[in-house]
């Protein structure tokens, strides 16, 4: 943390340090509502970190992250229920569980040299697999879903993530700026750098000693552990989990947005991304809900125009012109 400040321009640093300071603080001014939507801003910039990392670092295009998520919320809220073993210990088995689909599905893609699109459909099909077992899964519930209880006299227990919105607020604020300073170290690292070779040129990589099929696996393993946190905290958060809710490919398509409107490859790009997206798809539920329009799918067609008007006029993403514009840089691209 201390190397990243120092590398980091004076006008990054004033920026940084008065952006934490404002979300800090802004529980002490804001009501329940915008305190809500940051807290789905900060899910969202944390889970668009783990993917950017897989994408935009190491260049391998996964369109069924959402597996990662449900396996980690499914594995967390079981040990809960069934064992009585707490999130914060539930969590390590959620991420080795998430880790273990990653792997596989790894393996399989470039054991047998399955990339581009191909893997990205191998991705879709893990994730389509899993929703349809879980739909028909005693122990989860099945498409009934799984809940969570939540007792008034449990609020507080902060243990068992059983606290209120200011707990989820400030856990998912952690997570967004521990997701970034990772990102931001492990770019800067021996690996990271290994990453990029693979995504501009996996030939010339190999030809200068890289372990191209090694490099690909640590991305995708460490990218699905880190989804499956932001799983955990989906499921405590919202206190259910179903299958087609969780494991659905527009469940994944949402959690790749953020990265992809922000920039792609860089460190603040999720979170840049999150900050656009999030209040603008909950402004339309607010507005379709006020005038009582029932459009199924209207959220999905309204990101993708501003998805085309954002890559149309800025194909890097926002943050790299926003980096541009106020004279700062992403060390870490």
């Amino acid at each position: 943390m201390i190397e990243l400040w120092r590398i980091a321009p004076p006008r990054g640093r004033i920026v940084i340090a008065l952006a934490l300071a404002v979300l800090l603080a802004l529980p002490l001014a804001a009501d329940r509502y915008v305190i809500s939507v940051l807290t789905l801003i900060f899910y969202f910039a944390y889970v668009g970190q783990a993917w950017n990392l897989m994408m935009g670092y190491a260049g391998q295009l996964s369109l069924g992250h959402a597996l990662y998520v449900g396996v980690g919320g499914y594995v967390a809220a079981l040990m809960w229920l069934k064992l009585g073993i707490g999130p914060w210990l539930g969590v390590f088995a959620a991420v080795a569980a998430a880790a273990a689909f990653g792997a596989a599905i790894g393996w399989l893609g470039f054991r047998f040299g399955i990339a581009g699109v191909y893997f990205a459909l191998l991705t879709i099909a893990f994730a389509e697999f899993t929703r349809i077992g879980f739909d028909h899964l005693e122990l989860t519930g099945g498409a009934a879903g799984l809940f969570l209880p939540f007792e008034e006299k449990r609020i507080g227990e902060w243990w068992n993530l059983r606290g209120g919105q200011l707990l989820f607020y400030y856990l998912g604020l952690a997570l967004a700026a521990g997701a970034a300073l990772l990102v931001a170290l492990m770019a800067r690292s021996r690996l990271g750098y290994q990453w990029r070779a693979v995504r501009e040129d996996e030939t010339a990589a190999r030809a200068l000693g890289i372990d191209a099929f090694a490099v690909k696996m640590a991305a995708v393993v460490i990218s699905s552990g880190m989804t499956a946190v932001g799983g955990v905290f989906y499921a405590f958060y919202y206190n259910n989990l179903f299958p087609s809710q969780v494991f659905e490919i527009s469940r994944s398509i949402e959690l790749i947005l953020a990265p992809i409107v922000g920039g792609l490859g860089t460190v603040f790009g999720p979170v840049i991304g999150a900050f656009v997206l999030t209040p603008l798809g909950e402004g339309l539920t607010a507005v379709t809900g006020r005038f009582g329009i029932n459009a199924p799918g209207v959220k999905a067609v309204f990101y993708g125009v501003v998805l085309i008007v954002i890559i149309s006029a800025m194909p890097s993403g926002v943050w790299p012109r926003l980096a541009a514009l106020f004279g700062l840089k992403d060390h870490a691209r």
